[in-house]
């Protein structure tokens, strides 16, 4: 149900900003580029009291974000361009946070660099997979 909501967002991200910037930089760096405008995109709800992302790391929010974007871009990039994955792979990933608490208990400074254990295994994990999508792209970019 949350996809048509990540389509607009979609648009802009990958089917917009990726291929100018790629087209400039590469894949990889735009993602990580992307990653970090895309985060900042979503800084306001860290201190919307109604939001459910109140509180928590932003520092850690960022580098998800970062993590995911290039996972995203190498989505798109291996699909021909394809936005129909990428958009369910972000409705996933929205409908999917809450299992992974992001914040400690009692949370009220967003930009602290503390974040649950959870959420650090997690960070670390997305990472591990960003590292193989940015050098898949790196590699295809080089030959």
């Amino acid at each position: 149900m949350s996809t048509p909501a990540q389509a607009g967002e979609e648009i802009g991200w990958r089917g917009y900003a990726l291929p100018g910037l790629a087209a400039r930089v590469g894949f990889g760096p735009a993602s990580l580029i992307i990653g970090v405008v895309w985060a900042s995109w979503h800084l306001a709800i860290f201190f919307t009291p109604a939001s459910d992302t109140f509180g928590p790391s932003f520092p850690l929010y960022l580098r998800q974000v970062t993590a995911l974007s290039a996972t995203m871009a190498w989505l798109h990039w291996r699909t021909g361009g394809s936005l129909l994955p990428v958009m369910l792979f972000h409705a996933a990933v929205n409908n999917t946070k809450d299992i992974v608490p992001s914040a400690l208990a009692g949370a009220t400074n967003s930009f602290s660099m503390q974040g649950s254990l959870a959420a650090c295994l997690a960070v670390a994990l997305l990472w591990l997979g960003a590292a193989w999508c940015l050098a898949k792209m790196w590699t295809a970019r080089r030959a």
